[in-house]
């Protein structure tokens, strides 16, 4: 499969990737808005992720805000893939 093809696929699906620009939507209204979409690697979910635990969460960075503290334990729920809402 070649690497544009398998982009495409993985875009189509709504997977976000390290680095991904996403928009958050979740429980806390003050930072609605864009973010960068990390893995999370707080203790928490660390150790949620030895323990077995498949519920993936992300760190979520404002690029435009270096003084805002990043959202972290953010649930897939939470946030959109900017490349599928912003086209």
């Amino acid at each position: 499969m070649s690497e544009s093809l398998f982009s495409a696929l993985i875009r189509s699906l709504d997977i976000v990737e390290p680095g991904d620009l996403v928009i958050y939507h979740g429980s806390i209204p003050a930072r609605h808005g864009f973010h960068i979409a990390t893995p999370c690697v707080c203790p928490h979910c660390l150790l949620a992720g030895e323990y077995g635990s498949e519920d993936l969460r992300y760190h979520l960075i404002d690029p435009w805000d270096e003084t805002a503290r990043p959202l972290r334990c953010v649930r897939p729920e939470s946030i959109t893939l900017c490349a599928s809402a912003c086209d």
